[in-house]
């Protein structure tokens, strides 16, 4: 049996680190703010503090997802090393990232007709879509092939949890999510929305909480209603540039779920520009979306 590789891409939200730890190979999704243009990788990207007060300044920010030729160049030396691969996609949902990778593996399957290259469209976003790498990872770790591993992927993805709040509404209203009127009137009266990922990979608004606290609670309540077996999972939880509030929430869940682990990491400028300074959010295994 052929080995295989394990590979994602940026919308993950990995640090370096993360992906070492884990052996993936993370393709870069690229960010434009202002004058200045970078592959969300480790270090071309803006570091995340400096990219959420350019958002803070004004600066407007857009993100583009790798061409077909792009992932193409990652992946072509795991093939010629004689590994298969299994790429676990940024939801189509959300983003081409997809779609792009869904070409450039049939492309590479007429390169190397010896070698087998499945895609899963994971339908998460953010440490979501990592989380279920992760959970893939052991998958292999614990011996299951290629086939298996992706089928883990495919029949776990509407399990992984996305439930979000966020700082300020400018973000949402500048990606069409919320209505210019609803944004101003939201940000007077400290209304903070309530969000989650669908089973179709959308971000949907789902309720509103009036002022931080209150949405960070709606958080946990979620949380509460359907994470399965809460003490045996590792959760993971991402921030825009709000650390302590991150750190909050992980005391929240480990005080009333009493969680295994809890691993905090920076929501990235790809998510960031979209959900902006003061994203929150907070990821787990549940009975359903």
């Amino acid at each position: 049996m052929r080995d295989y590789a394990i590979t994602t891409d940026s919308s993950c939200d990995f640090d370096q680190a993360l992906a070492d730890s884990l052996g993936v190979t993370v393709v870069p999704l690229s960010v434009q703010i202002g004058p200045r243009r970078f592959r969300n990788a480790p270090g071309e990207a803006v570091d995340s503090h400096s990219f959420y007060q350019l958002l803070s300044q004004g600066e407007l920010a857009q993100t583009s997802a790798p061409n077909v030729e792009e992932f193409k160049a990652v992946w072509r030396p795991i093939l010629q090393s004689g590994r298969d691969l299994l790429y676990l996609g940024f939801s189509s949902g959300l983003s081409g990232t997809y779609h792009n990778a869904a070409i450039a593996a049939e492309d590479l399957r007429e390169e190397f007709p010896e070698a087998r290259i499945i895609t899963v469209d994971t339908l998460c976003a953010s440490l979501g879509q990592g989380m279920l790498v992760d959970l893939t990872v052991q998958e292999k770790r614990q011996g299951k092939t290629l086939d298996e591993a992706a089928a883990f992927a495919e029949k776990n993805r509407l399990y992984l949890c996305h439930w979000f709040t966020v700082g300020d509404l400018s973000q949402l209203r500048r990606g069409g999510r919320l209505s210019a009127g609803k944004a101003i009137v939201g940000n007077l009266l400290n209304i903070k929305p309530v969000l989650h990922v669908d089973d179709e990979g959308h971000l949907v608004p789902m309720a509103s909480a009036k002022g931080r606290k209150k949405s960070i609670e709606a958080l946990v309540s979620h949380m509460e209603e359907s994470a399965v077996a809460p003490e045996q999972q590792r959760v993971y939880i991402s921030h825009g540039d709000c650390l302590a509030d991150a750190q909050l929430l992980a005391q929240m869940v480990r005080d009333r779920l009493h969680v295994s682990s809890v691993t905090i990491g920076d929501v990235g400028p790809v998510i960031g520009a979209h959900s902006g300074v003061g994203t929150l959010a907070l990821f787990f295994v549940g009975t359903h979306r």
